[in-house]
């Protein structure tokens, strides 16, 4: 989940998406990569300074395997907590050698067996945006409904054409979200029209509306899902992680 535009509900769209695969019994992980941690937060992870983290990982002093840890969410979803020392992490990996493809490696080896892998990255174009980049085979940009909502994103796709030919060839852009639509406003529906004009059936039919429940659950440690499951957000996750998980099931039963 990338967008270097911070706001646009690239946390809350990992934690949900991840809360609505795990109640169907899909085994999920979610590597906080902001060291902000609020992945972490909405899972119920712990994460202050000195917990095992990704941090560790990237730097290679721990395997992936040893930082994951179960979250209250559920059963069958895990987190890979962020802890403020990520904040460092962009000049530490400058020196380190094949510093791109850290993360990458780390989830090669990881021997836990999930079916889903979500990265949560943080809202810039640094090194750790670039390994998400690296490790993911597939992309989603949550956009918010409002005015200004694609600028800046040519910036994204350019570097991902950047690790597309050079890092990882496999990776595409698979999936556009819609968040923090407003059905009050012409604005809301005019962003909505331009983003399908744009990128066609790359978009979710689901929108996620503004919700207060989405912003609330946070603080209590808790995905919308848990928190208020009947709300209007949590619903549309529900929903948009149903698209997901069609669009990744093979009727043939060679798997996703």
């Amino acid at each position: 989940m990338a967008n270097q535009k911070g706001g646009v509900g690239k946390t809350t769209t990992t934690v949900n998406l991840a809360a609505a695969l795990a109640s169907h019994g899909i085994r999920v992980l979610v590597i906080d990569l902001d060291p902000q941690g609020n992945a972490s937060t909405a899972l119920g992870v712990d994460h202050h300074s000195g917990v095992p983290s990704i941090y560790e990982v990237l730097l290679g002093d721990r395997p992936l395997d040893e930082v994951i840890v179960a979250s209250t969410e559920g059963p069958e979803l895990f987190c890979a907590p962020a802890t403020i020392d990520l904040a460092g992490a962009e000049i530490e990996l400058v020196s380190l050698v094949a510093r791109e493809n850290r993360l990458h490696r780390a989830i090669q080896s990881m021997k836990r067996e999930v079916d889903y892998v979500l990265i949560d990255c943080p809202p810039s174009l640094g090194l750790l945006t670039v390994n998400a980049l690296v490790a993911a085979r597939e992309l989603l940009i949550p956009i918010q409904c409002e005015y200004y909502a694609l600028e800046g994103l040519g910036m994204l796709l350019r570097n991902v054409e950047l690790v597309q030919a050079h890092l990882n060839q496999d990776l595409r852009l698979s999936t556009i979200l819609l968040t923090m639509y407003d059905s009050r406003t012409r604005l809301a529906d005019q962003v909505v029209h331009e983003v399908k004009e744009h990128f066609g059936d790359r978009v979710l039919a689901t929108t996620i509306p503004r919700n207060v429940r989405l912003a609330e659950a946070p603080s209590y440690g808790q995905s919308a899902l848990t928190y208020d499951p009947t709300s209007r957000g949590s619903l549309s996750y529900l929903a948009a992680a149903r698209e997901l998980a069609e669009r990744g099931f093979d009727p043939n039963g060679a798997g996703a």
